[in-house]
């Protein structure tokens, strides 16, 4: 039985009844049996669908996001934009994704050719608590536009989450099948990868994960796409607009408690404006409110879980241990998993501590003498998802972009994703890309064709 727990209040949540194997069998055969026929779909049906799906999220997307807030305790305002992203989602793929399924013709020496873009089965997710229903959706619009079928393996946390999901895309009329939430343990999943009707993997979440889903599906040689974890740097040059980069940084940071793969975790600040940026860095994190999630004036609720507290303060404690000094980042007592905003200093580039990943709401301020300190300390981690620069220099700008080892930068802007733009990182924050056409053809099989 999976459990969810309020973070806010500690109060238990509805029981979720965990699937048997034979659960499982059953909506594996129904899968393989949906994809029989959905991948012979043609374009515009998947295009309809994906309209109607994202119609019935926006028509419940207050009751959607109190079911997020409730189970992993991010604000209700947050919740609702999660819930109308995605309906933005489906959407984009509803009307972008068939042209870029488009035959693609090809000139040969021998005669004439093309390359058509055609479906490859059922697609297992694994993905996360952070962001759960977005998480889901930008694999979802693709695997429904590409004549694909989808399961999804959720997060312990967010059952109810998952359940809603599936609720709402055969509230669209979807067929049975086309998407499935399989309520299994992380112990489950492998036997789901190796099922020989499962044809491909996506996981969204920590690297020991992602190690070990690659080295099941490596065994069968079935395709996976990785998004890892992150400790991204957040790059502040003397150029900057400061009343522009200090909020921005404060919001990267806090962004759902500090529980974002791609918000800015380590600002890097030029010697020159470092003190003036940490002044106002650390008083801004310190007014961020935090409180009740179901109530708007709060910039923060607590983290997912008390577990997941107690990992960051034990985290902190080991920074505090290594020399650094930390101001704020303070649990608070009583029910609910609470964590005030807090800032790490002095924090010792080469000990190992200064390359992991805080998943809370508390950010490493760092020093550096130049652009070539910025860029050596932002690559010093062995993540490589995403980064944020803020320079007016167009030198600096193209040497941040051609030399920070991640999958995205952002210039003079707050890193987030979009549907349009590729979406992942390299390093051991994965491989793969998701969102634009890069997602949609991640899990399709180009065929070439000739003769005709």
């Amino acid at each position: 039985m999976f459990q969810s727990v309020n973070p806010a209040t500690g109060a238990a949540g509805t029981p979720i009844p965990e699937m048997t194997a034979a659960d499982v069998e059953a909506r594996l055969a129904l899968a393989a049996a949906t994809y029989r026929d959905w991948r012979c779909t043609d374009l515009a049906a998947r295009s309809v669908l994906l309209e109607r799906i994202a119609d019935v999220f926006a028509a419940n997307a207050d009751r959607l996001a109190e079911i997020a807030t409730r189970e992993m305790g991010k604000t209700l305002k947050s919740s609702l934009a999660e819930v109308h992203k995605c309906v933005g989602g489906f959407r984009y793929y509803a009307k972008a994704g068939p042209a870029m399924l488009a035959d693609l013709p090809v000139s040969i020496a021998s005669g004439t050719a093309r390359q058509t873009w055609l479906p490859i089965g059922p697609v297992l997710a694994v993905m996360p608590w952070n962001f759960p229903y977005w998480q889901v959706v930008r694999f979802l619009a693709p695997t429904i536009m590409a004549g694909n079928v989808g399961l999804l393996k959720h997060a312990s946390l967010t059952q109810g989450v998952a359940a809603a999901i599936e609720e709402m895309v055969l509230a669209a009329g979807a067929p049975p099948g086309l998407f499935q939430n399989l309520a299994i343990r992380a112990g489950a999943v492998e036997s789901v990868i190796l099922d020989p009707r499962v044809a491909a993997v996506t996981l969204t979440g920590s690297e020991d994960a992602g190690s070990r889903v690659a080295e099941v599906a490596g065994r069968v040689l079935k395709k996976v796409v990785l998004e890892l974890g992150g400790s991204d740097p957040f790059i502040v040059m003397p150029s900057a607009d400061l009343d522009a980069a200090v909020p921005a940084a404060v919001a990267a940071r806090l962004q759902n408690a500090g529980q974002s793969c791609i918000c800015g975790k380590r600002m890097i600040v030029h010697a020159d404006i470092y003190d003036v940026f940490q002044a106002r860095f650390v008083a801004a994190m310190a007014a961020a409110t935090v409180g009740d999630p179901m109530d708007p004036a709060n910039d923060i609720g607590p983290l997912s879980s008390v577990e997941q507290r107690a990992t960051v303060v034990e985290q902190l404690a080991r920074f505090q241990a290594a020399g650094a000094t930390l101001i704020g980042g303070e649990a608070l007592a009583g029910a609910g998993a609470y964590l005030t905003p807090g800032v790490l200093t002095n924090v010792p580039v080469d000990h190992p501590i200064a390359q992991e990943e805080v998943f809370g709401p508390v950010a490493m301020l760092f020093k550096v003498a130049d652009i070539n300190a910025a860029i050596a300390l932002a690559n010093a981690t062995p993540f490589g998802l995403g980064s944020s620069v803020w320079t007016c220099d167009q030198g600096e700008q193209a040497r941040f972009v051609r030399d920070i080892e991640a999958g995205m930068t952002a210039i003079n802007q707050v890193l987030v994703s979009a549907n349009e733009m590729a979406f992942g990182g390299i390093k051991r924050s994965g491989h793969g890309r998701e969102l634009g056409p890069w997602g949609l053809h991640e899990f399709m099989n180009l065929k070439t064709v000739l003769g005709i």
